[in-house]
């Protein structure tokens, strides 16, 4: 039973990490492709990377998408770091529980529905749609997950050594910067990725919240698919995956650094 069992689960996943990462791969491997069919295999080339280098609409999508990315994601980093001290520290004040609903209602929200109202919000103010819409609606988005992330952190975090770095003379401002911040740094850095990631991949806010002037990426890429696929999308597809994936994995590592390094410094403090 228990080998009939452990057959099933590894085909199990097998079957679901092929179904998920299949067809990355199949999109990786045809953005190579010598042929102007996708489908057909025609010879492996590069010549459609250096084709969307001489894309200009694509380079123009592309350099708007990650300045909405990095703005939005620094935008959000703060203020979601800041709503997750709030939410963290402060338990008790008037308000808390339509603050808490407020920044982590987009977690909850469909995107249809949260780029419609930001749509109706921009109309009614009168802010005309384009590249400072778009990043206000990103920073709305994604700064609850930026405030999930830390808050989980924070919960965790030892309040003793904000006390005995006060009770040695620290005033709160410093203790924070140089007590806490670096505690929690890894948190406020993974929630910087995750924005930025969010950022890059979203489609549906942006459609509703973008103007003339403002297309990003992911929109890009969209309304030419609906032309048909060409191998300079695949290309375009598989240097954003790539610029992700070296991002996850920069930040894996430096987080872990942090933490090895933390625990030596734990073990030589015991120590002495």
């Amino acid at each position: 039973m228990n080998a009939t069992w452990s057959r099933f689960n590894i085909t199990s996943i097998v079957l679901g990490f092929a179904f998920l990462y299949l067809p990355i791969v199949l999109l990786i491997v045809f953005s190579f492709n010598e042929s102007k069919l996708v489908t057909v295999w025609g010879g492996f080339s590069t010549k459609w990377y250096v084709s969307l280098f001489h894309n200009q609409g694509l380079m123009d999508a592309t350099w708007v998408t990650a300045r909405v990315g990095v703005i939005s994601a620094t935008v959000a980093t703060v203020l979601g770091t800041l709503a997750a001290i709030t939410l963290t520290r402060y338990t008790r004040f008037r308000g808390r529980l339509l603050f808490s609903g407020m920044v982590f209602a987009p977690l909850v929200m469909p995107e249809v529905i949260t780029g419609l109202s930001l749509l109706l919000l921009f109309v009614a103010v009168g802010f005309d749609r384009g590249f400072f819409t778009v990043t206000l609606a990103h920073i709305t988005f994604t700064m609850c997950f930026v405030a999930v992330v830390v808050q989980s952190r924070l919960v965790t975090f030892d309040r003793s050594l904000e006390e005995a770095a006060m009770d040695l003379g620290a005033p709160p401002v410093k203790t924070f910067f140089q007590i806490t911040l670096p505690v929690i740094l890894p948190a406020i850095i993974s929630g910087w990725m995750l924005a930025f990631t969010l950022s890059l991949d979203d489609l549906v806010i942006a459609s509703f919240t973008s103007g003339p002037g403002a297309t990003t990426l992911p929109m890009k890429i969209y309304s030419q698919v609906r032309l048909g696929v060409t191998p300079e999308i695949n290309a375009a597809c598989t240097i954003l995956i790539a610029v992700v994936a070296v991002g996850v994995i920069i930040a894996s590592i430096a987080n872990k650094r942090r933490e090895i390094q933390r625990q030596l410094d734990e073990q030589a403090a015991q120590r002495g």
